[in-house]
């Protein structure tokens, strides 16, 4: 079925990818392996797409069938079923979502008992068994299925339990943007029962409207709102919840690299778990530079929260992420949660009586661009007229990065350009643009 794991998950379209025989035959061959292991328990969440009945459906057959017993979250943040799986003591759990992506697509998240995502020896295992009959096991030996519905619940407890019982959110009028998504119940309760004043956009999901024009891809939402309320605080998260974009009191955009250097600036040690941050080669260089300023030690993962996390782990380090707003706080969740990053950001800022400007002057980024290119085959990074190009480009920026590789979650290059002009970012960026286009 050509059914792979990416940087995020197994994801594609609906009609052609992640069909209901794809669901059936992942959710077999998952339970196969975890079987294996000797785990016969899995919690299965989802977001608000209109495939993701469908989908919820097949899936949860291909693990009864393998002889794994169901848990059905319904609607809920992927970093909510990630929590719920280590918490109740849960083998492991999986999401159906296809993230930041449109209502077309849709996807399969694994995580393990400790919350975390699989590593690429069981997706492995996994991937080997796709193709391979799909027979039950003895019907006295069929799994169950049954509804867990404290999932929204226990999930608004644990985030408010971040906070720390001395900060109060009472003074705070909040622009909170669900991209009609996963957290359209659970994170306004969470922020509400936490005192602020709460502004909700983003709420009203009809299966179709998943991230449609709102949430963290298209944080000037938010900011409209942050605006027009004259709020303390927009938040944009995406349509899974696993990643945060936030909004401050002037209006300015904050992304994943101004979260994290804030969250390093409010932490008073920096040294053992805390004397590291892990961020991604699409990291700006600027990030880099203010956080080794700091006393941090800086490392740079693959693109992907797994990934990021993997680093963290190997290190014993606490705080990483991403650009684009996934935000790892191991002293608190194992993945990325949006809820969470936001909560502890303003939770700081609060601590620190500042305003996020106050701290961002701090650093300076480099003028970055980037750009995605839509392309039916992905392997055109490896074009020996596209890294030729990347050679010339990189030898005429003194300080700055190239990068250039396929999308982990879609049909699509991305292209990242540094330079200390942003006109010469703009134009190096463009040049391998066109390049792509042109053989694409």
């Amino acid at each position: 079925m050509n059914l792979k794991f990416g940087t995020d998950g197994i994801r594609g379209p609906v009609e052609t990818h992640i069909t209901p025989e794809a669901c059936l035959r992942v959710g077999h061959a998952t339970g196969i392996v975890m079987k294996e292991q000797g785990w016969d328990t899995v919690m299965i969440g989802k977001d608000t797409r209109v495939s993701g009945y469908m989908l919820e459906s097949a899936l949860q057959a291909g693990f009864i069938a393998a002889g794994v017993n169901v848990s059905l979250c319904g609607p809920l943040p992927t970093p909510g079923v990630a929590y719920l799986t280590k918490s109740l003591r849960q083998k492991f759990g999986v999401v159906i979502s296809a993230s930041h992506n449109n209502f077309l697509d849709n996807g399969i998240k694994i995580f393990n008992a400790d919350g975390e995502k699989l590593s690429r020896d069981f997706e492995k295992k996994i991937e080997k068994l796709l193709e391979s009959d799909l027979k039950p096991v003895k019907t006295e030996n069929l799994g169950k299925a049954k509804r867990f519905d404290e999932s929204g619940a226990r999930y608004i407890e644990f985030c408010k339990s971040t906070v720390p019982s001395s900060i109060s959110f009472a003074s705070l009028r909040i622009v909170l943007d669900c991209a009609n998504g996963a957290c359209y119940k659970v994170s306004p309760d969470v922020f509400r029962e936490l005192g602020a004043e709460v502004i909700c956009i983003g709420v009203d999901p009809d299966g179709y409207n998943i991230n449609a024009g709102c949430g963290s891809t298209y944080p000037d939402l938010a900011k409209e709102q942050v605006i027009k309320h004259r709020a303390d605080f927009g938040i944009s998260l995406d349509g899974d919840g696993d990643r945060v974009i936030l909004i401050d009191r002037n209006g300015n955009i904050l992304d994943g690299d101004d979260l994290l250097y804030i969250l390093a600036f409010a932490n008073p040690n920096r040294i053992g778990q805390w004397s590291g941050v892990v961020g991604t080669h699409m990291s700006n260089l600027g990030l880099e530079d203010g956080i080794k300023k700091l006393g941090y030690k800086f490392l740079r993962a693959d693109v992907g929260d797994k990934y990021v996390s993997s680093m963290l782990t190997k290190n014993g380090w606490l705080l990483g992420g991403e650009t684009s707003g996934h935000i790892i706080c191991k002293d608190l969740v194992s993945t990325g949660d949006g809820t969470i990053a936001a909560l502890k950001v303003i939770s700081s800022l609060l601590i620190l009586e500042k305003d996020p400007s106050d701290i961002l002057s701090n650093y300076t980024k480099m003028p970055q661009i980037n750009n995605a290119i839509k392309v039916n085959n992905k392997d055109i990074v490896n074009d020996k007229d596209l890294l030729n190009l990347m050679k010339e480009i990189e030898s005429d920026i003194t300080v700055g990065r190239v990068l250039v590789r396929p999308s982990g979650t879609e049909s699509k290059i991305r292209v990242m350009v540094e330079a200390p002009e942003e006109k010469v970012a703009e134009k190096f960026a463009k040049d391998i643009c066109d390049l792509i286009k042109s053989k694409s």
